[in-house]
């Protein structure tokens, strides 16, 4: 019994995390409110798909990864990004300005 319930944990583990990184390398969009060029962050809220005129809620903010250059953007820009997570750190790998 107890390699059985170690079994199904092991695969319910197995597919969080794949199903987690798919979800998290896709791309979205957004409109960044803060950059923050010292610190290596920036600050966007996410477009929400679906219903015209829905509340987006708040921006969030994501470290960005080595090399990324935030020279050209500013608050206001309308970007398309992807994340990842690590640790309970929200990284931004692809940033690209619309």
């Amino acid at each position: 019994m107890k390699k059985i319930t170690k079994l199904v944990l092991v695969g319910t583990a197995t597919l969080t995390i794949l199903n987690s990184a798919a979800l998290t390398q896709q791309a979205r969009t957004g409109t960044i409110t803060k950059v923050d060029r010292i610190n290596g962050t920036v600050a966007i809220q996410q477009t929400q798909s679906g219903t015209t005129g829905a509340n987006t809620g708040g921006a969030e903010e994501f470290k960005t990864q080595q090399g990324l250059s935030l020279d050209a953007l500013h608050a206001g820009d309308k970007v398309t990004f992807s994340t990842t997570e690590a640790g309970g750190i929200k990284t931004i790998t692809k940033l690209q300005k619309q």
